[in-house]
C-alpha cells in the first residue's frame, strides 16, 4: 500500500480518490473548493491539504484530475505547486483530459526534477468512476508505469501503456473522436424512429444485438428517449475535448470532418442552454 496524494473531487476524481482508501492507500486530498474537501473527508475519513504541494508532501504517487490545461498546470506548478511537494522518484499520475503538448512540457520538466510523470486520461464516465470500473489510457516511461499500475488498479477496468509522454492523452483523442460520432447517429436514429412512431426501446433491444450496437446505445438510449440528460460528463467538457482534438489534427495532418461537425452540433445544445447536459444531450437539437 502506498502514501497517496489526489488532486481534483470533481465527478470522477471524487470517487476515485475513495476507491485508493478503499484499497487500503493512504491517501492526502486537495481540492480548490472547501466544500468538496468536507463532503469527501466525511465519507473516507482521509486527510486533507490546502495546497497541492502540502497534499504531495511524502506522497509516492500524486493523481490528478482537474480540469483543462491551465488548471493543470496550476496544480503542478510554482511554490504551492504540485512539484514543488514532491520528493525525488516520486511519481505524478495525471488522469486528466488535456493537450498532448502540455503533457509532454510538463513530463519533461518532471524528469529535470527527478520525477516519474504519467498521462493516464480516463473513459468511463461518472459510473465507471464510481463502481471502479474505468478505462485508463497511459503515457509515459515503461519504469514509471510499472511502478503507477499497481496504484491506478484501485479504479480501473483496463489499464495499459501505450507508449511515451502523451500517447495516453492521443489515446482519450481517439475515444472522443469514436464517442462524437457513435452520438450523432445514436441521437438520429432514435430521432427518425420517434418520427416514424416506432417503439425506440423496442428497435434498441433488437438491433443492439446487431452491427448496430455500441456501449452508448445499451446505456443511454431510455434516457435520451425519455430526455434526461443528467449523466455526469456535460457537453461543455466534450467541446474542450472536441476542441484538443481538432487543434491535435491540425498539427500532425489528420482531417476529422465529422468530428469538426459535431462539435458544431454540441454548439447548438449550448446555445440552447444545455451546457451541463451529458453528452447525449445531442439529440435535443434533432427534436
Amino acid at each position: 500500500m502506498a502514501k497517496v496524494a489526489f488532486l481534483g473531487l470533481g465527478v470522477m476524481g471524487f470517487p476515485m480518490a475513495g476507491h485508493l482508501v478503499a484499497k487500503g492507500h493512504q491517501v492526502t486530498v486537495y481540492n480548490r473548493s472547501a466544500a468538496k474537501i468536507e463532503a469527501w473527508a466525511a465519507r473516507h475519513g482521509a486527510t486533507w491539504a490546502e495546497t497541492p504541494a502540502m497534499a504531495a508532501s511524502g506522497a509516492a504517487f500524486v493523481m490528478a484530475c482537474v480540469g483543462n490545461d491551465d488548471d493543470l498546470r496550476s496544480v503542478c506548478l510554482g511554490d504551492t505547486g504540485a512539484f514543488a511537494g514532491m520528493a525525488r522518484g516520486a511519481v505524478f499520475v495525471d488522469h486528466t483530459t488535456v493537450s498532448a503538448t502540455v503533457t509532454r512540457e510538463l513530463a519533461g520538466m518532471a524528469r529535470d526534477m527527478g520525477l516519474g510523470y504519467v498521462d493516464a486520461p480516463v473513459s468511463g464516465g461518472q459510473a465507471g468512476a464510481e463502481n471502479g470500473q474505468l478505462s485508463v489510457m497511459c503515457g509515459g516511461t515503461v519504469a514509471d508505469y510499472d511502478r503507477a499500475e499497481p496504484v491506478m488498479a484501485a479504479y480501473a477496468r483496463i489499464c495499459r501503456r501505450l507508449g511515451d509522454s502523451g500517447a495516453g492523452q492521443l489515446a482519450k483523442m481517439m475515444n472522443q473522436i469514436c464517442i462524437a460520432g457513435l452520438m450523432q447517429g445514436l441521437s438520429e436514429a432514435l430521432a427518425f424512429g420517434q418520427k416514424a412512431g416506432l417503439d425506440g426501446e423496442a428497435v434498441v433491444e433488437v438491433i443492439a444485438q446487431g452491427a448496430a450496437g455500441s456501449w452508448q446505445m445499451v446505456n443511454r438510449h431510455k434516457t435520451m428517449l425519455d430526455g434526461t440528460f443528467d449523466f455526469g460528463f456535460a457537453v461543455d467538457w466534450m467541446r474542450k475535448d472536441l476542441g484538443i482534438c481538432l487543434d491535435t489534427a491540425d498539427q500532425i495532418g489528420a482531417s476529422l470532418p465529422v468530428t469538426a461537425l459535431v462539435d458544431q452540433f454540441y454548439k447548438d445544445v449550448q446555445l440552447m442552454g444545455g451546457g451541463r447536459g451529458d453528452t447525449s444531450s445531442l439529440i435535443r437539437r434533432l427534436r
